[in-house]
């Protein structure tokens, strides 16, 4: 979970990051009672990358080209998202900015102090710019005042940017936090460091123990209903979507690879669940095959999904029960579509039951015993398909969710 940009600068003030002032605009008259002096910047409050190219970044010098700045901004789309907030902040005088961040290193199982002399950069793909440090053991000021050091940094900006970090990662480690950025820090000419924007990511599956972080994702949600399974949705590490093809994978890279591979074959792309991780909500321990059996039935029950692509990449445990989840699933809808022909007395199936197509894809030598078991199981179900490779599952998979005219 993102917060925005005014959540995050709260968090800042609260820990002694420096924040410029600023104020919450919720509608554009708003700012005829603005409580900080002009000249001021209006920030459109959403979550898309890039919105001063877009125009969701307005500097205005009086009240009247406030308002109709921000009038222009609450009705601006960025990727999709009209902001219910505008941020209005003080202008600031910097001749140098830097960028910093505190992210959780999976690959090392620990937090990692990043820095860079350059500001609007991408930790993921700067290179050599990108000077970190790895808290190898409990955090101390020595972390920090290396990771500057590394920087380039010298006298009162090292001290300064030093503490800083060390203000990053205590609110990282309090908040349990997979990244807190700021992008750009601002040098003034009097060598003062100013935070002038930042992003923080939660860890998902700490919302819970943290009340203000539950009652703000609980917001998230309410705003943005969607569809009665969104519900279900809201815990799961997911995508939202409303395509016909719905996809299940063991991995975020497998997921979204694979939506991506739908899309650039015509395909409408529908829900999208990881099932490497729980429910979010969840009290108790769950199990792979708990998920992708809940997972099954989430994507079964969405009336718009016609096609079900399974996407199982490397190893995964429980890999026969897997194979026997899915052969449960296909031989019960198989029943069920009898069951439902035998009830209609010759006439149609009816329009509210959903009897999705499942194309199942397992890469990995520890799958080959469920691969095998799910070729002998398609034999007998017109409603399993079983490939060997991604590119021709998606093929199937798009073929399927076509319209019967489109087949021939």
């Amino acid at each position: 979970m993102d917060l925005l940009e005014y959540q995050v600068k709260e968090w800042f003030a609260k820990i002694g990051i420096p924040v410029l002032p600023s104020q919450r605009i919720d509608h554009p008259t708003d700012l005829k009672r603005l409580k900080i002096g002009f000249p001021i910047v209006l920030k459109s409050q959403v979550h898309g990358a890039e919105r001063a190219k877009a125009g969701g970044v307005r500097f205005a010098e009086t009240t009247i080209d406030a308002i109709a700045a921000a009038q222009n901004i609450f009705t601006l789309p960025i990727w999709g998202e009209l902001p219910e907030v505008v941020l209005a902040e003080s202008q600031y005088d910097a001749n140098q900015e830097f960028y910093l961040a505190v992210v959780l290193d999976t690959a090392v199982c620990r937090p990692v102090l990043l820095g860079c002399k350059e500001a609007d950069i991408d930790w993921e793909s700067a290179g050599e710019k990108m000077h970190h440090v790895v808290v190898e053991q409990e955090f101390s000021p020595f972390y920090a005042r290396r990771l500057a050091l590394k920087m380039g940094l010298q006298g009162t900006l090292m001290q300064s940017v030093s503490n800083v970090v060390q203000k990053m990662y205590h609110l990282f480690v309090q908040k349990d936090l997979d990244l807190v950025e700021i992008n750009p820090l601002a040098v003034n000419p009097n060598g003062e460091v100013m935070a002038l924007n930042g992003k923080v990511r939660v860890n998902e599956r700490a919302i819970k123990r943290h009340p203000d972080l539950e009652q703000m994702a609980a917001k998230i949600i309410s705003r943005h209903p969607s569809t009665e399974i969104n519900g279900i949705l809201g815990d799961w590490d997911g995508v939202q979507m409303h395509g016909k093809i719905g996809i299940l994978g063991n991995g975020t890279g497998s997921v979204m690879a694979t939506l991506d591979l739908v899309a650039n074959a015509g395909g409408k792309p529908g829900v999208c669940l990881n099932l490497r991780h729980a429910f979010l909500t969840d009290t108790t321990p769950t199990t792979f095959s708990d998920r992708l059996e809940t997972g099954l039935k989430i994507l079964a029950a969405d009336k718009s999904i016609e096609v079900i692509l399974i996407n199982f990449l490397g190893s995964i445990p429980q890999a026969e029960e897997v194979a026997q989840i899915i052969a449960k699933f296909v031989q019960h809808d198989n029943n069920e579509l009898k069951l439902k022909v035998v009830r209609s007395n010759g006439s149609k199936i009816p329009p509210d039951l959903n009897f999705p197509s499942l194309v199942v894809r397992l890469a990995g030598s520890e799958l080959n015993a469920a691969k095998k078991y799910l070729a002998t199981l398609k034999k007998t179900s017109s409603a399993l398909v079983v490939v060997e490779n991604l590119d021709e599952a998606v093929e199937v998979a798009v073929h399927l969710a076509k319209p019967t005219a489109n087949k021939k």
